[in-house]
């Protein structure tokens, strides 16, 4: 079974930032492209940002763009998202994702392994 282990959440005011971690299974964070997807109470489950297996290319969410940063370390084999700027529509639990790279990382079909979640809440 493969885990995803994301850390990092937590609650903040708006216009705070927080950093999300997601230790990934060296395997998986060498071949796939990683990525977050969120859901907030209520509602579907939404892509996020996603960067590819080799780094080459980020994707972000309309809502995200030019707010949160996603990069991977290859070194520790792990995934962050950097998220500043935050405002209570950004509250939600955020999933680590890894989607095999023939595959488009922003898809949550397409998603092969899940992490638990963290929860962010962010307070007005």
């Amino acid at each position: 079974q493969v885990q995803l282990n994301e850390s990092g959440g937590g609650a903040v005011e708006a216009g705070a930032s927080l950093r999300l971690s997601c230790a990934v299974p060296e395997r998986i964070f060498k071949g796939y492209h990683m990525g977050w997807f969120r859901q907030a109470p209520g509602k579907e489950r939404e892509f996020v940002a996603a960067i590819t297996w080799n780094a080459g290319r980020t994707f972000y969410a309309d809502s995200v763009e030019g707010r949160f940063t996603i990069s991977r370390n290859g070194a520790e084999n792990t995934m962050t998202l950097q998220m500043d700027s935050l405002t209570p529509e950004d509250t939600a639990t955020y999933y680590c994702a890894a989607t095999q790279p023939w595959r488009e990382p922003q898809v949550a079909g397409a998603v092969d392994y899940w992490g638990q979640g963290t929860l962010v809440t962010v307070s007005s």
